[in-house]
This record gives C-alpha cells, sequence and structure tokens, in this order.
C-alpha cells in the first residue's frame, strides 16, 4: 500500500513538473513570436502537429495512453532552431527527435539523449544552410547580421550589442536563446520549484566561467571574456533548461557535479578548438552518453562504504 502511494505521489509530481516546465517553455516562446514575428508561431504549430502525430500512432500501436511528455519536445525543438527555418525543416527535425531519441526507447522518462537535442542535432548536420542560418535577422529591424553576437566573440571581434540588448532579446540568435533574461528568471524559478537540481546547472555555468578567467591569464588570444560567454549562445538556455533533464542526468549529487563540470569544459572546447560555433548541443549530447557511467562511479563508491 505504501509503495502504491509512492509511486502515485511520484507519478503527479512528475507530471506537476512537466506542466511547470511546459509553461516556462511557453513564456519563452510567446517571447519569440513577439521578437522575430509570426513565421515563429508557424514553427511552433508545425512541430506540434508533427509531434502529437508521432505521439498518437506510437500511442495506439503500444495501446497505452497519450505520453504525458508530449508537450514538451515539439517546443523545444522550435526553440533550438533558427527563427527563420521552414516549416518543413521543424517537421523533419520534431518527427526525427521524436522518434530516434525518444519513442523507440519508450517514451518519457526512458531516452538516453533529450529528443528535442536529438532532433535539432539532426537538422544542424543534415541541413546546416537552413538550420544554422547565414544572415540572421536583428530582432526590431528588417536588417539582417552575418553573425551572431557568439561568433563575433569567437572570432575576437567586437560583439556590437550592450548586455541590456543581449538579455532583452535584441540581438540575433536561435528562437529560445535570446530572451536571456527571461531565460535567467524562469530557469531560477524551475530551480527554486525543484523541476530541476540547481547543482547540473550551477557547475555547468560556474565551469565557463572558471576556465575562461583562468585561460585569458594564460593566453588572451584564445579565450574571452568569462562573462560575455554566459551572454552569448545558447548557454543559459542549456543550462537552465537543458542541462537538468532528470531523465538524461545523473541521480547521485556528487555525480551531478561533475556532471556539469564536463558540460561546461567540453562547451569551452567546441567554442575555442572547433569549427561549430556553438558547443551546448555537443556537450549536452555526449554528456548524455557518459551520464551512467558517472553515476555508476558513485554507486560503487556507496556499495563500497555499505559493506
Amino acid at each position: 500500500m505504501n509503495d502504491q502511494k509512492k509511486t502515485l505521489s511520484v507519478d503527479q509530481t512528475t507530471l506537476k513538473n512537466t506542466y511547470l516546465y511546459t509553461g516556462a517553455l511557453a513564456i519563452l516562446a510567446l517571447a519569440a513570436i513577439v521578437i522575430f514575428g509570426l513565421n515563429v508561431l508557424l514553427m511552433i504549430v508545425v512541430a506540434y502537429a508533427t509531434g502529437l502525430a508521432f505521439e498518437f500512432l506510437f500511442a495506439k500501436l503500444r495501446k497505452k495512453p497519450l505520453d504525458y511528455g508530449w508537450m514538451v519536445t515539439p517546443l523545444l525543438v522550435a526553440l533550438l532552431l533558427p527563427p527563420t527555418a521552414p516549416w518543413w525543416l521543424v517537421l523533419y527535425a520534431t518527427g526525427f527527435g521524436l522518434v530516434f531519441g525518444k519513442l523507440i526507447f519508450g517514451g518519457s522518462g526512458k531516452y538516453i539523449f533529450n529528443p528535442a537535442l536529438v532532433g535539432a542535432l539532426f537538422a544542424y548536420i543534415s541541413f546546416a544552410q537552413y538550420a544554422v542560418a547565414i544572415s540572421w535577422p536583428i530582432p526590431g529591424s528588417d536588417l539582417l547580421a552575418g553573425a551572431t553576437p557568439l561568433l563575433s566573440l569567437n572570432r575576437g571581434q567586437d560583439i556590437g550589442y550592450s548586455v541590456v540588448q543581449l538579455l532583452l532579446g535584441q540581438a540575433p540568435g536561435t528562437t529560445g536563446e535570446t530572451f536571456r533574461l527571461g531565460i535567467i528568471i524562469l530557469g531560477l524559478a524551475l530551480l527554486a520549484l525543484k523541476v530541476f537540481d540547481w547543482k547540473v546547472p550551477a557547475a555547468y555555468l560556474g565551469t565557463v566561467v572558471i576556465v575562461n578567467g583562468l585561460g585569458i591569464l594564460i593566453d588572451p588570444t584564445l579565450f574571452r571574456d568569462p562573462f560575455m560567454n554566459l551572454l552569448v549562445g545558447g548557454l543559459l538556455f542549456g543550462a537552465f533548461l537543458l542541462a537538468g533533464d532528470p531523465t538524461v542526468a545523473p541521480k547521485n549529487s556528487y555525480a551531478k557535479l561533475i556532471y556539469g563540470v564536463g558540460l561546461g569544459l567540453l562547451t569551452v572546447m567546441i567554442r575555442i578548438f572547433a569549427t561549430w560555433a556553438e558547443g551546448v548541443t555537443f556537450a549536452l549530447i555526449i554528456m548524455s552518453a557518459i551520464s551512467p557511467l558517472i553515476d555508476s562511479l558513485f554507486d560503487k563508491k556507496t556499495e563500497e562504504v555499505a559493506a
């Protein structure tokens, strides 16, 4: 009886957290529509239509209820792509991410990699000319920018935008990453509500700051301003809204800190040394692959102490 109550309590908590998380993403999506225009709305509609079709078909084949997490992945995919992404690219990314990142593993709570990241990465690699925009719309104008603030920072150039502009979504970037003040507020709210554990984003962001800070002392031509590194690209979005995914992140407290440190190190390395400008997506995929291994190291130590 107690086990039954415990299971019911866990399920209710998971469902509540899913609604809270989706609500936070919906606020960022609404902000993106205001900032970038109606194409973002079209992207979200296509993502949800595709997502619901696959989720419904999967539920029918398994003869089970619709997956409780159906509302999350489509919204995340839309937020991870450029605001100019064509509708067919959103369809491909959402479908691929759901099938190969989630459904074949059994649905919510069972996947190895965040399915939205799987879909976005598929789009980045397979349709780079559309998924990695060459010309980025500048919010509040009809002008296009040849580079995002992240690209400019990586090249050692002037970013061209103030801290206030970066926080308020007045600089070019992917659909979900630009309204950084909203990401910070919503991210902190999710941590306060215990939707995500604070250890992963704290270790992630802290590592990026420390590595860049120390790196500047060693080679200022290679490493960039630690504070500005936080405010460009999708780092804040990734740290607050993706890295703490309880399905993917380790369960042990110490393992979570190591996981976050690994994310930070990989992000800095990719940003500096790789041809790809942004390291967040790749860092999250790589660390997700070894997350169980990190957890197992601490499980063994716990067993040895208990013995």
